[in-house]
C-alpha cells in the first residue's frame, strides 16, 4: 500500500517513518501547507516524495491518507478522503462536533474504506494489562472509572501552539479541553466494554491572565481552561474525568493517570506507580508497565517514568512486540509504547480490507462524550444525553497474530 501523511509538524515524523518501514507499505508521501516543512521531512527519512497540496494527495494513486493536522481540522478532512475513495488514519480527536463525527460514519458505510483515530492510550500498558485483567474477570463487575489528562500547558503546549498557529497561536491555544478527550475516555473505554449515556460536567474559568484563555481572542469563545465530567454509563456505572491545562506538575508528574474499580479488584495508577489489587491479593505492576528507567533527583520524590509522557520510550513487558513487523525493532517509539501497535492496526486493517479495533464507532464513543461534556459546562452543568452510533457493522481486523 501507499500512504499520504498530511501535515508535516512535531508529531508527524514518527508515524510517518514507522510506515514507511513497514514491510506492507511501497511507499509514504507527505505534503503540509509550508512545503519546506514536507520537503525536510521527506528528505530526512528518505519517503518517496512531496505533494503540493491535500487536493493533490487525493488526486493521486495512495491508497491511505494519514492526518495529522491541527485537531479540529480532522472531521472535515477524513470525510473527504473517504469518499475520495482512501482509506483513512487520523490523529486524535476524530471530531469537534456530532454532525462531523456523523459524516465520517456515513463515509465509512458508504464506501466501506478503512478508517482508524489513532489513540494511544488504546495501547498504553496500563490499558493493555487491565484490559487482560477484565478478560480474565479479575475485576469481576466494572462499575467505577477514573481517567485522567492532566497536560500543563507550560509543559510543551505552548510551544506546541506556536509551532502550528503561526501569530495568531494564542486564538487557538485556548481549544477547550473536553474537545480533547480521547486520551481520558479511550483509556477506559479501551478496558471496559461499555458506553457512555449521559454527561454532567462543569469547567474551571483560566485566571492565568496570558492572552490564552480569553474569551475575546479564542477561536472557540472558550476561557475554561480546567474541566471535569461525571459520565453514566448504560450499564448503571460511572466514570469521572479530567482535562486539566493548568496544573501543578511538569516532566516529572503523569499526564495520564487511570482507576478501574470493580466488584472483585481494583487498579489503581498514579506517577509513583501502578498496584492491582482485590480481597486476596496485591500486585505491584509498577515493573511491567514501565517502558523507560526509573529517574530520580535531588529534590524529588522517585518518580516512575514509565508514567511520565515519554515520546522516545521504548515498550513495556505487558506490550506483546511479537506481533510487530522485525522492521520495528529499534525503531523510534513514543506515548509509552503504542506507536508501533498504532502503525500496524492501520496497516493490517488495510491490507485485510477490514477495520481496526479503534475504527470509526468506536472513536465516536470515545470522542462524543467529550463534545456533549463541552455543551454541558456551557449550560452549568446539565445533564445531557449523549449519543451513540451502535456497533461497527464490518469485520474487525485481528492485530493480536503473531507475524515472528
Amino acid at each position: 500500500m501507499r500512504v499520504g501523511v498530511v501535515g508535516c509538524g512535531q508529531f508527524a515524523g514518527s508515524f510517518a517513518n514507522l510506515w514507511h518501514l513497514h514491510p506492507d507499505v511501497e511507499q509514504v508521501w507527505v505534503t503540509d501547507l509550508q512545503p519546506d516543512r514536507a520537503e525536510a521531512l521527506a528528505a530526512r527519512h528518505g519517503f518517496a516524495g512531496t505533494m503540493a497540496s491535500y487536493e493533490e494527495m487525493l488526486g493521486s494513486d495512495v491508497d491511505a491518507v494519514a492526518l495529522m493536522t491541527q485537531r479540529w481540522t480532522h472531521g472535515p478532512l477524513a470525510a473527504e478522503a473517504l469518499r475520495a475513495g482512501k482509506h483513512v488514519y487520523s490523529a486524535v480527536p476524530m471530531a469537534v462536533s456530532v454532525e462531523e463525527v456523523k459524516a465520517i460514519i456515513d463515509a465509512v458505510t458508504e464506501t466501506g474504506r478503512t478508517y482508524m483515530m489513532g489513540e494511544t492510550h488504546y495501547y498504553y500498558p496500563v490499558a493493555v494489562w487491565a484490559r487482560q485483567a477484565r478478560a480474565e474477570g479479575r475485576f469481576g463487575r466494572l462499575f467505577y472509572a477514573e481517567g485522567d489528562y492532566t497536560h500543563d500547558m507550560d509543559h510543551g503546549f505552548y510551544a506546541a501552539y506556536q509551532y502550528s498557529g503561526g501569530e495568531d497561536w494564542k486564538a487557538t491555544a485556548s481549544y477547550p479541553p473536553m474537545l480533547y478527550p480521547t486520551h481520558a475516555v479511550g483509556g477506559v473505554l479501551g478496558v471496559w466494554d461499555t458506553r457512555i449515556a449521559s454527561v454532567s460536567a462543569l469547567g474551571s474559568i483560566d485566571d492565568r491572565g496570558d492572552g490564552v484563555f480569553d474569551r475575546d481572542v479564542s477561536l472557540f469563545d472558550n476561557d475554561f481552561s480546567n474541566m471535569t465530567a461525571l459520565f453514566e454509563t448504560v450499564d448503571n456505572g460511572m466514570i469521572r474525568t479530567n482535562e486539566f491545562r493548568r496544573v501543578g506538575q511538569g516532566s516529572n508528574g503523569f499526564d495520564s493517570s487511570f482507576r478501574y474499580v470493580g466488584t472483585d479488584g481494583v487498579l489503581e495508577q498514579s506517577g509513583f506507580g501502578t498496584r492491582y489489587v482485590s480481597r486476596t491479593e496485591t500486585v505491584d505492576l509498577t515493573d511491567d508497565l514501565r517502558t523507560a528507567p526509573r529517574v530520580t533527583s535531588d529534590d524529588t520524590p522517585q518518580v516512575d517514568a514509565a508514567l511520565v509522557e515519554d515520546f522516545t520510550s521504548g515498550s513495556a513487558r505487558v506490550q506483546d512486540r511479537s506481533r510487530l513487523p522485525k522492521e520495528y525493532d529499534g525503531a523510534h517509539n513514543g506515548h509509552r509504547g503504542s506507536h508501533h501497535f498504532l502503525a500496524d492496526d492501520f496497516v493490517r486493517a488495510v491490507v485485510a480490507g477490514k477495520q481496526p479495533p479503534v475504527n470509526a464507532w468506536q472513536a465516536a464513543r470515545i470522542n462524543l462524550p467529550g463534545i456533549i461534556a463541552w455543551d454541558s459546562a456551557r449550560q452549568h452543568g446539565a445533564r445531557l444525553p449523549v449519543p451513540d452510533f451502535g456497533d461497527c457493522p464490518f469485520e474487525i481486523v485481528d492485530t493480536t497474530s503473531r507475524r515472528r
